[in-house]
């Protein structure tokens, strides 16, 4: 399984709003997160900064990678921009992790 860590940044006072949209995440979302090979998906937030750390297991095959073109993604993305750190395409500001460390 390959694991993905990244950090992404919320807007100020918005994390209880934040937590509301995923606690009621959509239904087509999460089939297309679970068809492209994502198996375990965990999302943390930094109280104090607003920094988002996620982290993604992936299955071997995976096809995360299309996530982006599919129309229920990009709906996703415009319903979450005016909470976070948005790209032109409205896609979230994402800074990858490098692994420093592991311990099973």
């Amino acid at each position: 399984m390959e694991e993905l860590a990244f950090t992404m940044q919320l807007k100020p006072g918005v994390a209880a709003e934040y937590q509301r949209r995923h606690d009621e995440i959509w239904p087509e979302l999460s089939s297309a997160l679970t068809e492209a090979g994502i198996r375990d998906y965990s999302i943390f937030l930094d109280e104090a900064s607003g920094r988002l750390f996620g982290v993604q297991k992936r299955l071997p095959s995976h096809s995360a990678d299309a996530l982006p073109d599919l129309p229920v993604m990009k709906r996703w993305w415009k319903y979450m921009a005016e909470l976070m750190l948005v790209n032109d395409d409205s896609s979230p500001v994402v800074t990858p992790l490098r692994r420093v460390f592991h311990q099973d």
